[in-house]
């Protein structure tokens, strides 16, 4: 077994979807985290909160600093994941495309690295 992160990203600036979509897509994960769960392949997983919510923290200088904000400056930051523990990348991409058309947009899929 492996495991896997699955990774759902908001686009900044994206019109939000109306609230029905919203309901329906709450629905879909409901539906998706039950059969993750089911088959025994679910370790964690969880929506966050939205970018402006964030802190970042940097101790890589001689200060720590701690900012607001999100890390990355593009658009794109995280709005969710899975952690999921799977036979092989094969079937973590069928739960990712799973996982797409429950979210309704792209999953990223990432291994873990292995254990030292």
């Amino acid at each position: 077994m492996a495991q896997f992160l699955l990774s759902v990203h908001a686009v900044a600036g994206n019109p939000p979807p109306s609230m029905a979509v919203i309901e329906q897509m709450y629905a879909d994960v409901g539906s998706f985290n039950t059969d993750l769960m089911a088959a025994g392949s679910f370790v964690f997983g969880g929506g966050l909160q939205p970018a402006n919510e964030s802190t970042v923290v940097d101790a890589t200088g001689d200060q720590p600093t701690v900012r607001d904000g999100v890390r990355t400056t593009g658009p794109e930051t995280l709005g969710g994941f899975w952690v999921i523990d799977v036979a092989d990348p094969d079937t973590a991409q069928q739960w990712a495309i799973r996982a797409s058309r429950a979210c309704a947009g792209p999953i990223e899929v990432r291994p873990f690295q292995p254990e030292a």
